[in-house]
């Protein structure tokens, strides 16, 4: 095959190629190498390759000299290089030798790199994603509750937040708000489970002097208060039936009259609505009107527990460092291997609330940088027992989640344990115990 023929085909290539000489001065640059590195053909044959690429594996590691070295290829190793204009852009790349006609000794080497420009740019979006107004999480449930409120900020529909306790119901009801056309309104909370039944009319839709004892002055309700705005009704379940009926004239006719007195009063609210129970057993059981649901749930988002995302945890862990760290003047960074064991193993009945308390809780008793097991609440770390080769028979959660997450990675221990939020390390040590192993 000659010579201009396989340069032919070099240059058909998508990755690009150049290939050095003993001393390290480059002899061929394809097509893919000059429009990834700005550099045209002509300004680089003969030149040192450092010269060029002025990456940070030239001085350390270079590749080149590494394969004479070892006699062994490299393949995917991430770098950076300059581009023409100055600029870093990130590459990952091969490296090979090149021998001559007889195969008795190496004459130069080869190295193919493709752009990863687009790909970082991907994940600076989608760690920008991780946080969106007020709420934490890149995992696929959370990602799916950004992309529905980005896809609702133009609608004045009613919401209803579903979730357990602690998930963040009134975070999600705060970045509908903050990206809705009523953002630069009136945004009004009101807890319907905190107030007795005959306090919260007077509190949603308020009273006129005498309207009761205690009754001085007359009095606006929420719903004024929250005119041309948004109201944001927390634990909606906990309304009493009568009062069920009243907010569903407000939605349907959008009128009311406050307490005690007999003008109807119009209104314009958007309302945002949450619960941690099930609203279709209420429903099932009469504590809840239907109609009220059906009007209530034209949008219905659903938080999920933070134990079936568990890869979020890292994330609010660092969230909440940051944030006590701030709060205490302490300069807390991380919390150990076994901490972050306990942190992943515990269930989480109260949720996101609940790990914010137990952060707080361990960075209030930390005085070094890391966060250590011991310094847990007691609740995260109960009392010690036998490692038992758990995993041996697949009984338990821990065992088949690290199996699973192994074998979707193909036994990559280190992408396995950037999923799980726990270091390498700490892998290695949970998979000795179960017994793991590719078989």
């Amino acid at each position: 095959m000659n010579t201009t023929f396989t340069e032919d085909i070099l240059d058909s290539l998508g990755e690009g190629v150049f290939t050095v000489d003993k001393n390290f001065r480059i002899t061929f640059f394809n097509q893919a190498a000059e429009r990834i590195t700005g550099f045209r053909k002509e300004e680089v044959i003969g030149q040192f390759c450092k010269h060029v690429f002025k990456s940070h594996l030239c001085l350390e590691s270079c590749p080149i000299a590494t394969v004479l070295e070892k006699r062994e290829n490299l393949f995917d190793v991430d770098s950076a290089i300059r581009h023409r204009n100055g600029h870093k852009r990130p590459i990952r790349l091969n490296a090979a030798v090149i021998r001559n006609q007889n195969g008795d000794g190496p004459v130069g080497g080869v190295i193919s790199f493709r752009d990863l420009s687009d790909l970082e740019m991907l994940r600076e979006q989608l760690k920008q994603r991780a946080f969106f107004e007020g709420m934490v999480g890149q995992s696929k449930a959370m990602q799916e509750i950004y992309a529905l409120v980005e896809e609702i900020s133009d609608s004045d529909a009613s919401v209803l937040i579903q979730g357990e306790s602690g998930t963040g119901k009134e975070l999600v009801a705060n970045a509908i708000q903050a990206t809705s056309l009523r953002k630069n309104a009136p945004f009004v909370k009101v807890n319907c489970s905190v107030f007795p039944p005959q306090l919260l009319a007077s509190e949603l839709f308020g009273h006129v002097r005498g309207a009761f004892t205690g009754a001085i002055k007359d009095r606006l309700g929420r719903f004024e208060m929250a005119n041309r705005g948004t109201l944001f009704l927390d634990e909606v379940a906990e309304m009493p039936l009568q009062m069920q009926l009243q907010l569903l004239r407000v939605l349907q006719e959008g009128t009311f009259e406050r307490v005690g007195e007999s003008i109807t009063r119009e209104v314009d609210v958007r309302i945002i609505a949450a619960t941690n129970e099930d609203l279709s057993e209420g429903i099932a059981t009469g504590k809840f009107r239907e109609d009220l649901y059906y009007r209530l749930n034209v949008i219905p988002i659903v938080v999920p527990p933070l134990r079936s995302r568990p890869e979020d945890i890292r994330l609010l862990i660092e969230h909440f460092l940051k944030k006590f760290s701030l709060v205490s003047k302490k300069n807390i960074r991380d919390v150990d291997d076994a901490a972050m064991d306990l942190l992943h193993q515990h269930t989480w009945p109260g949720n996101i609330r609940e790990l914010e308390n137990a952060l707080e809780y361990a960075v209030a008793r930390t005085r070094g940088p890391v966060i250590k097991a011991a310094m847990l609440p007691p609740s995260i770390r109960p009392p010690s027992q036998p490692a038992t080769a758990a995993g041996g028979d697949g009984s338990s959660a821990d065992y088949r989640q690290i199996r699973q997450l192994l074998e979707k990675h193909h036994w990559n221990r280190t992408l396995a344990a950037k999923e799980l939020g726990i270091g390498r390390t700490t892998l290695w040590r949970k998979m000795k115990v179960y017994r793991l192993d590719r078989e």
